[in-house]
């Protein structure tokens, strides 16, 4: 798998000239996740054409570039993916019941990713959630790890940062 710095309206692929010999990575990104939880992932999963079964992600985002890369880097790390461009969208969908994860933009157009959030939990759906965003308000990342998010991660972010909070999220799921 290559390594991704996902950024807004593109996927950029890259090895540092200094470490290129030595295969390290090198990466910047914020990300909050809780360190303590293990790794071993316990997931709810749909069948994918290989006959495998894969945890399906539903992402979230007004911004198109953003659902345009996240499915293909999603379906490196054996995830299945469905985007929407709303909160509105997603709802409408037979996702909402099939989703083991959700990655939520913070804000967007009409509902906000928070307000989906509790939306969810107010309708009986407990989806661990990560939200994506390029908003650096400490105060939005604190009110959504204190709803119960499993993760908060700025834009733009690596690869492995958003692995990290996807592993968290479906663990605590």
């Amino acid at each position: 798998m290559t390594p991704h710095l996902l950024s807004i309206g593109q996927v950029h692929r890259r090895t540092p000239p200094s470490k290129a010999m030595s295969g390290a990575k090198q990466y910047q990104s914020t990300m909050d996740v809780f360190p303590e939880m293990p790794h071993c992932l316990d997931m709810l999963s749909v069948k994918g054409t290989s006959g495998k079964e894969r945890p399906l992600l539903c992402v979230v985002d007004d911004d198109e570039s953003v659902r345009e890369s996240l499915p293909d880097l999603l379906g490196e790390f054996g995830f299945s993916a469905r985007v929407f461009s709303s909160a509105e969208e997603f709802l409408s969908s037979d996702c909402v019941n099939d989703a083991s994860c959700l990655i939520l933009d913070i804000a967007m157009p009409g509902m906000s990713g928070p307000d989906l959030y509790q939306e969810l939990k107010n309708r009986g759906k407990e989806i661990p959630v990560v939200f994506i965003t390029g908003l650096r308000d400490e105060a939005v990342r604190a009110r959504t790890l204190k709803q119960g998010a499993a993760g908060f991660v700025l834009k733009p972010f690596s690869d492995v940062a958003l692995l990290a909070a996807i592993k968290t999220a479906l663990q605590a799921a």
